[in-house]
């Protein structure tokens, strides 16, 4: 029976992040992951003869620079390269936007020269609230805690320091940051632009990975979570890892590994055990026990508080909230092997252009976007589908043959239970077929250009990489989950109510995405509580 300073529970990118940073301290870590890679969501593999992908998670922009420095992620085989455009919005009359450095105040304006003329604006507010929200995701946020003991005092100051970092905004970014904060997408954008294809080009970003119409209260926070990223120095940038999602977490695993953490993989996880009150280690699934002092979890607190701990070892007033924490993304994943680019009647041309290395946004109109959440609501999934089209191979050669693609198709929306109660797998291939029929709409000849797909649903995505409900964030990032209630009031600061057991994944702040950030955060709490329970 081994013996160890830490457990960490599921390799994704986070897990990774927080093992190396234990290790990095000088802690003895093993991870724990049920699959045979490490890496989680953020995983590459072959899923056609020739032919590799990003699988789940598929663009790279929030994993925090100071990570990457931190853990030598490059020097590790991190290496990241910026679209040659950043978005694509192409219309069914045959107009698009296409934005990047230099040209998305341009392009906006030869469809709309007021959305033009207000686009700078409507950037610098954002980058500025952004800004707030990038310098707090490395930190943990207020913990509202009960009495007014040391802990107490504790979290009033950081309050007050963040109540004094926001009284650095003047008032109209103040009133900015609250509209961002509680209002709709659609009602934040409308408020800046006219256009249709203008709201609908950034009102993607608000419901990517979220089951949500745009006019859903708590929309423009998911815009501005997506906003706070960078990719080689640059703010609101998106790019691609070489070698796909799969070397952001190849490079962490190596990081970890040279600080000495052991990486176990084709390791499930049991139960966690708890003895007096305290998580003392866990059982897998093979029998063997192993046993740590601090255990963290990588993994939805919905799963990890209702398979993986003890239902005893919880208050029931945690337990019953927790089982009410709300997953389902609505997401739909696939990849395709190309055997040549699309052609968009909106910018013909099979050879490599700007556009093609972009993100390419199918949704026309925030109306377009929320008849599709309506039809999801009601017939479980949209009859015209939002798709965000990525084509990694006009970037990185190594994921197709010479003359081959492959492209990354994340669909929105589908209901994560199906309403009528039938099962993903009767209509996974269906509802396949329909997401390449929308790209072919916009692409004539695209599906003829199909050699190979993979197809994950929501239930694929929870059977293969432990997502619930197919939640890539690891609950709803709606207003009663972020922040200082993410995963719950009380339980912000990544410690669980059941002592030396700490929460290190997505369900934590500052919640979804690849950014490292709950990993490196719990790492910092779980060093602190063992250095002071060292010291006693």
């Amino acid at each position: 029976m081994d013996k160890l300073d830490a457990l960490v529970i599921g390799g994704g990118h986070n897990g990774l992040t927080c093992a190396a940073y234990l290790a990095r301290a000088g802690l003895s870590v093993r991870v724990l992951e049920r699959r045979p890679v490490v890496g989680g969501a953020a995983v590459t593999e072959e899923f056609h003869p020739g032919f590799r992908n990003s699988v789940a998670a598929y663009a790279l922009s929030l994993l925090d620079p100071k990570i990457i420095r931190e853990l030598e992620l490059a020097r590790h085989g991190l290496v990241v390269v910026e679209r040659r455009a950043q978005n694509f919005l192409p219309t069914p009359d045959g107009s698009h936007l296409l934005t990047g450095p230099g040209r998305t105040r341009q392009s906006i304006a030869r469809l709309n020269r007021h959305d033009g003329d207000r686009y700078d604006a409507y950037a610098a507010e954002l980058g500025r609230i952004a800004d707030v929200l990038r310098a707090l995701a490395l930190q943990p946020p207020p913990n509202v805690v009960s009495g007014w003991g040391r802990r107490g005092l504790s979290e009033l100051l950081r309050a007050a320091r963040l109540g004094n970092r926001l009284r650095r905004l003047d008032m109209p970014d103040r009133r900015a940051l609250l509209d961002l904060f509680a209002k709709s997408a659609a009602d934040y954008l409308e408020g800046w632009f006219q256009s249709e294809p203008v709201q609908a080009l950034f009102a993607f970003d608000a419901v990517v990975g979220n089951y949500a119409s745009p006019y859903t209260p708590g929309t423009a926070y998911v815009l501005l979570h997506h906003a706070f990223g960078e990719v080689n120095g640059r703010k609101g940038a998106w790019g691609h890892a070489i070698g796909g999602m799969g070397a952001v977490s190849e490079s962490l695993a190596r990081a970890a590994r040279s600080h000495g953490a052991g990486i176990e993989t084709g390791a499930e996880v049991r139960e966690i055990l708890v003895e007096n009150g305290r998580a003392i280690g866990a059982t897998l699934a093979d029998g063997r026990t192993l046993r740590a002092p601090l255990v963290a979890a990588n993994v939805n607190p919905r799963l990890l508080y209702g398979a993986l701990v003890p239902a005893s070892a919880l208050p029931a007033g945690f337990a019953r909230r927790m089982a009410r924490w709300k997953c389902g993304s609505g997401t739909f994943r696939m990849n395709v092997a190309l055997s040549e680019l699309p052609s968009f009647t909106a910018l013909p041309g099979r050879t490599v252009q700007d556009h093609h290395t972009s993100g390419i946004i199918l949704a026309p109109s925030l109306a377009y976007m929320d008849r599709a959440w309506l039809d999801a609501r009601t017939l479980g999934w949209s009859r015209e589908p939002v798709v965000e089209l990525l084509i990694p191979s006009t970037l990185d050669q190594s994921l197709a043959p010479p003359g081959g693609h492959v492209a990354s198709l994340f669909c929105q929306h589908v209901a994560p239970v199906l309403p009528d109660g039938s099962s993903w797998d009767a209509h996974r291939e269906a509802v396949a077929d329909l997401m390449i029929d929308t790209v072919d709409r916009y692409a004539p000849g695209f599906r003829s250009s199909v050699v190979g797909r993979q197809v994950l649903s929501p239930l694929d995505l929870e059977r293969v990489f432990g997502l619930t409900g197919g939640d890539i964030f690891h609950g709803a990032m709606t207003l009663d989950q972020i922040f200082s209630a993410r995963p719950m009031l009380g339980y912000a600061d990544y410690r669980g109510p059941v002592a030396g057991l700490y929460h290190c994944g997505a369900g934590a702040h500052p919640g979804g995405g690849v950014t490292g950030a709950p990993g490196h955060n719990a790492a910092r709490a779980m060093i602190h509580d063992h250095h002071r329970h060292r010291w006693r």
